[in-house]
């Protein structure tokens, strides 16, 4: 395969593909862009049989690691990038594509009803022009980084604010074609192949036959990305979307479309105190509004934004921010018309004023334009904080950003918020907080000033880890666990957990070489039980 030039020796050209938006770098021997499943059935054969590790990578856009190599070969799959086809069943339209679709161009092809159709079926083309004489549709899950690939979301369950009224990219995953680590391939469709109770069995393609043991811890409820999803009688699907690619690499996906709103407006509140902002988040999630985002701003977020402003012309275009006001809460509304919309508008209005806000203050999109400036907004807060590390790393290059990723129960937002308020004030860090409020899933980002905090950062997030445990949490919600946060995962379910992951894992790699790293350590990988 070297010789076709499918497997190339790395290379300082290559040097990109040794690392992620985690900002963390490894080293790989070798590399590939395979454009089909038969490449990539072709590489993972050659690396099983050599027992060499493989790493697969989607976009990049994770911030875990979990595509980051630390030996071994890289398995890309940007240049898989194609929609294949089109079906309709029962009304509803799903789209077949390759891995290595990019987000950002999905979405402008769904917009436009415009696909490359050049090898699509018969029956892809009538689900085709099916789907242009139909009403608007849209594929909802919604990272921040909209360069993130399909393979790649699929592959840690990524999620975004509008998780908070479609729940996150599992659930329009409809069907998979998987690559496992010895080049067999498995092929599930939703509904098909189930557990019973927490025993699994799966058949190859080539007519092998697995029989799993799904772990038999109790899933957190609330959002989550920490580790395999298991539950009783579950579907085979939902094993693989989550994996942090190290049960097999997804080939090809087919996803579920719904159908867009007619009507999308959106509000950005903003409160003197942060305590003013969850109750508001609180009281307006028990209301018939049934938002389906609500993301947050902290103090420290909001005076970042008014800097980049003011000194940057890239952001001259951010709203001027209300003086004073402590927190802020963007909330969107999806609508089956403007009497509906100005309805649940009215509402949320409503719940503002008794929660302390200014309806004065209050930001309100009722068109495309408008809630692009507000997504702008919210955008440019990780955006900008990047840029400030990124600063302070020219004078201590080993420091990054510390960004969390945790989740509780809804029981527990004023829980955990006074956690973080608590223990970042005694520990003096400079910090932001910002993030998916409505699922109690706040991204609380130290900013080192330099090595010493980088060390007690870090110190801090396992106590947070223990606590939000403890509360029924989940130690990822949305970014999945990948190598950065698997000590994170055996505080969320112990040693005796980790084993049954491996020993899983084990059943569908028996030469462990996927993933070597993500969630759990090589060691636990390797020994068995």
């Amino acid at each position: 395969m070297r010789d076709d030039g499918l497997i190339r020796d790395m290379r300082e050209e290559y040097n990109e593909y040794l690392r992620d938006e985690s900002r963390t770098a490894g080293f790989a021997d070798s590399i590939s862009f395979p454009r089909t499943e038969e490449d990539i059935r072709r590489i993972a054969r050659y690396c099983y049989d050599r027992g060499c590790r493989l790493t697969v990578q989607g976009g990049r856009t994770g911030l875990a690691a979990a595509a980051v190599p630390f030996g071994g070969h890289i398995l890309n799959l940007s240049r898989m990038d194609r929609v294949t086809g089109m079906a309709l069943r029962d009304g509803v339209f799903y789209l077949t594509v390759q891995p290595g679709v990019v987000l950002r161009e999905l979405r402008k092809a769904i917009a436009a009803k415009r696909f490359d159709t050049a090898d699509w079926s018969p029956a892809s083309l009538d689900a085709l022009e099916a789907f242009r004489a139909a009403a608007e549709q849209m594929f909802t899950p919604d990272p921040t980084e909209t360069s993130a690939t399909i393979g790649g979301m699929a592959a840690c369950n990524a999620s975004g604010a509008r998780t908070h009224g479609y729940g996150p990219t599992r659930g329009y995953v409809e069907g998979i074609r998987v690559v496992l680590a010895d080049g067999d391939t498995v092929a599930l469709r939703r509904g098909e192949v189930c557990a019973r109770g927490r025993k699994m069995t799966l058949t190859t393609e080539s007519g092998h036959t697995l029989h799993v043991d799904l772990p038999t811890y109790t899933m957190p409820r609330t959002k989550n990305a920490s580790g395999y999803f298991a539950a009783d009688d579950m579907d085979a699907v939902d094993l693989f979307v989550g994996s942090d690619g190290t049960l097999g690499v997804l080939s090809e996906l087919e996803l579920r479309l719904l159908p867009l709103p007619n009507t999308i407006w959106a509000a950005t509140c903003f409160f003197d105190r942060k305590e003013q902002a969850i109750a508001f988040t609180d009281a307006l999630r028990r209301t018939e509004v049934k938002e389906v985002s609500l993301e947050y701003f902290d103090r420290r977020a909001l005076d970042i934004l008014r800097t980049q402003k003011r000194e940057k012309t890239a952001f001259a275009a951010l709203p001027d921010i209300p003086a004073g006001v402590g927190a802020a809460v963007y909330a969107e509304l999806h609508c089956s018309g403007e009497a509906e919309a100005a309805g649940k508008l009215f509402r949320l209005g409503e719940v503002l004023t008794e929660a302390g806000g200014s309806e004065e203050d209050t930001w309100v999109a009722r068109t495309e334009n408008d809630r692009d400036k507000l997504l702008f907004f919210r955008h440019a807060v990780p955006e900008s904080v990047n840029m400030l590390i990124d600063e302070r790393k020219k004078i201590f290059p080993s420091i990054t950003k510390l960004g969390s990723d945790m989740s509780v129960p809804d029981e527990h937002i004023f829980d955990v918020v006074r956690l973080y308020r608590t223990t970042l004030a005694e520990e003096g860090f400079d910090a932001a907080v910002w993030g998916h409020i409505g699922e109690n899933h706040l991204h609380v980002n130290i900013l080192p000033r330099n090595e010493e905090e980088f060390v007690r950062g870090k110190e801090l997030f396992v106590r947070w880890a223990e606590a939000v445990t403890a509360m029924g949490g989940a130690v990822s919600a949305e970014h999945g666990v990948g190598k950065l946060k698997a000590s994170f995962l055996r505080i969320m379910y112990g040693d005796g957990h980790i084993r049954e992951m491996a020993a899983l894992k084990r059943v569908l790699d028996e030469k462990s070489i996927l993933g070597i790293g993500n969630l759990f350590s090589e060691e636990d990988g390797r020994t068995r039980s």
